[in-house]
């Protein structure tokens, strides 16, 4: 392991244990003012370091900087990143133009959240895999860049045989096509590669295959990884180490075991808090307030406003990186003291009366030939919450959409308070489409990236009311405090807003037509653990208070475990089991289910284990 002290020391030049030495790494904005400063953190050769915080702390931006890159106008202004690339120690941040290009992807790569959007629709596997090689190794021969292709695939245990290596991306599940992404980064046996929520959207089953073939292969290869994620779990499953970011700057480095089972700062302390546990229901505590923007940041320690603990010296003088153990630092003038309880245990919750508000029978959704959707029945009762959950592929994103009608394929099937609902929206009544609302799993892409959050909440609500101005922007205001966010808001384009603001506005904009149905499709899977907290005591307050009724599908058992009344479990278009939530989840009957389960549990498990600090 490599000594963690030495940020004031210059980079050594020599080749050692190290993979990656990130010194004083600070990034603008154009107008002025850092999105990161005060970076400092290395990597060992066969070492993942797991980077967490909310939403808008600068993880990605760090990531991207790894490769030299920041995007939105930003300009890496001053430190050095240091990679021990196979010629040597290359300092990224010195070299641009074709010397740049030749190190990204053979010094350092990086393997995206999305990886449909890093495929190219249009090429095989093979040619694109081969475009790499090519890029880079121009001189090789046709036989040996075969066979490093087949030894790329080989080892994310996909096959590499021609017939397999002729699809395309579209003809790949998406684990498969994450795994393809990974293959193309470890293509050129970089020294480091950084992986930007690479198991975002997945489920557990897939996931869980995912980080075991990234944690093999850095293990076999030495490669040092920074893995960028919002999920604790998926922290505790894969890294050795973990680094804690606020507002852009690092506030808690140390192991995993040390952060989980002994969080120093005040802020660490509370994400963990609001982290779901899968064997039972808790009361989610999210941080209170929100990251102050770079331009609207306090003096002092930046997060003060939001910490229980603050005094006068908080506001005074911002804490350094400090060690508070052997190998554990922290920047927090009151390191060690508790700041947050425990979350407090809950019995799982009644069920509710029987008052079906959406009836769905006999559901059939297909494809041309492709059968999906396979006589799927079941109903949602008023004020409830239905989980809907299953592997990739099971059918649950089509079986949302074809309840807000948004499903070509979809025959007739469902009621909304006894009467017949249309298969498609353009067919359905005004007060129908008004009334069944539906939230995006990517909220960037739902949202108009050319129109100000005013004008796309105010146009939901035109569509369903007839008032002034003024009205439109108080009801539209209201909608956004709903959700935790300010009025300034309404001034933002999409692209200003981190993709917590973003998700929030997207379920403002459902929320302002004031549904009886509120269709999640994922909506938290991308949304750091306090975001995510307060997204759900949000939804579950709205069950309470307004009698709303939710379909909710996610891949994420323990946030079910905390929000729904009961389960639907689907594989391959049939309904598996459905049941109380806990039922399912404690005692699982169908063979399926009892899997997702397993696979959740061993998730689950690795968590509490690193809370506990047992076996470390």
């Amino acid at each position: 392991m490599l000594d963690m002290h030495e940020a004031g020391r210059a980079p050594a030049t020599g080749t050692g244990n190290w993979a990656l030495r990130v010194r004083n790494l600070r990034i603008e904005l154009p107008q002025g003012g850092d999105i990161v400063d005060e970076v400092s953190f290395d990597i060992a050769r066969g070492e993942v370091l797991g980077l967490v915080g909310e939403s808008g702390s600068g993880k990605t931006t760090v990531g991207m900087a790894l490769l030299a890159y920041a995007r939105g106008g930003a300009r890496i202004t001053g430190g050095e990143i240091w990679i021990n690339a196979a010629g040597g120690p290359v300092n990224i941040l010195a070299h641009d133009g074709p010397a740049l290009r030749r190190l990204r992807g053979a010094a350092v790569a990086y393997v995206p959240q999305d990886p449909a959007s890093a495929l190219n629709p249009a090429l095989s596997l093979q040619t694109q895999l081969a475009e790499v090689l090519e890029a880079h190794e121009p001189g090789l021969s046709a036989a040996e860049k075969d066979r490093r292709i087949r030894e790329s695939m080989d080892d994310v245990g996909l096959r590499g045989d021609a017939a397999f290596l002729a699809r395309y991306p579209h003809q790949l599940s998406g684990g498969q096509q994450q795994r393809i992404g990974i293959a193309m980064a470890i293509l050129l046996r970089p020294a480091v590669i950084v992986l930007d929520e690479p198991t975002t959207g997945l489920d557990v089953s897939t996931q869980n295959r995912i980080l075991e073939v990234v944690r093999r292969l850095c293990d076999e290869h030495h490669i040092g990884a920074l893995h960028v994620t919002h999920d604790l779990s998926v922290i505790s499953a894969i890294a050795d180490r973990m680094l804690v970011m606020y507002s852009g700057r690092v506030i808690e480095l140390g192991s995993v075991a040390d952060v989980f089972n002994r969080p120093h700062h005040p802020y660490s302390q509370a994400l963990l808090s609001a982290v779901p546990e899968l064997l039972s229901r808790s009361a989610l505590v999210a941080v209170p307030g929100s990251p102050a923007r770079p331009s609207e940041r306090p003096p002092g320690c930046f997060f003060a406003p939001r910490c229980a603990l603050a005094e006068g010296a908080c506001q005074a003088a911002a804490p350094p990186l400090a060690l508070c153990e052997p190998d554990h630092e922290v920047a927090c003038h009151k390191a060690g003291a508790v700041a947050t309880n425990a979350p407090m245990h809950l019995p799982d919750p009644d069920p509710v009366p029987a008052r079906p508000v959406l009836d769905v029978a006999g559901l059939h959704v297909a494809y041309g030939r492709l059968k999906v959707l396979k006589g799927v029945s079941f109903s949602v009762h008023k004020g409830e919450c239905l989980a809907i959950v299953g592997e990739s592929g099971s059918g649950k994103s089509t079986l949302s959409r074809a309840i807000v009608g948004l499903v070509q394929g979809a025959r007739p099937g469902l009621s909304f308070h006894g009467e017949a609902l249309h298969p498609h929206a353009r067919k359905r009544t005004t007060p129908q489409r008004q009334k069944i609302q539906y939230i995006f799993q990517s909220p960037f892409n739902s949202l108009n990236p050319r129109q100000t959050v005013a004008s796309i909440l105010g146009l939901v609500h035109d569509t369903f009311n007839r008032t002034g101005a003024d009205e439109r922007q108080r009801a539209c205001i209201r909608a956004l405090n709903l959700v935790g966010l300010p009025a300034r808001t309404m001034n933002l384009f999409p692209d200003e807003m981190s993709g917590g603001e973003r998700q929030r506005t997207s379920i403002a904009r459902a929320l302002l037509s004031n549904p009886e149905i509120l269709v999640c499709d994922e909506v938290t899977s991308a949304l750091d653990v306090s975001v995510q907290a307060s997204i759900v005591n949000l939804l579950k307050r709205l069950m309470e208070e307004q009698g709303l009724t939710i379909v909710f599908v996610t891949h994420d058992l323990a946030l079910v475990r905390n929000i729904a009344h009961r389960v639907l479990v689907l594989e391959h278009g049939v309904v598996a089991e459905l049941g109380p939530v806990g039922q399912v989840i404690d005692h699982p009957a169908h063979p399926y289910a009892q899997e997702l389960l397993h696979n959740a549990r061993q998730g689950d498990l690795t968590l509490r284990v690193a809370r506990q600090g047992e076996g470390g």
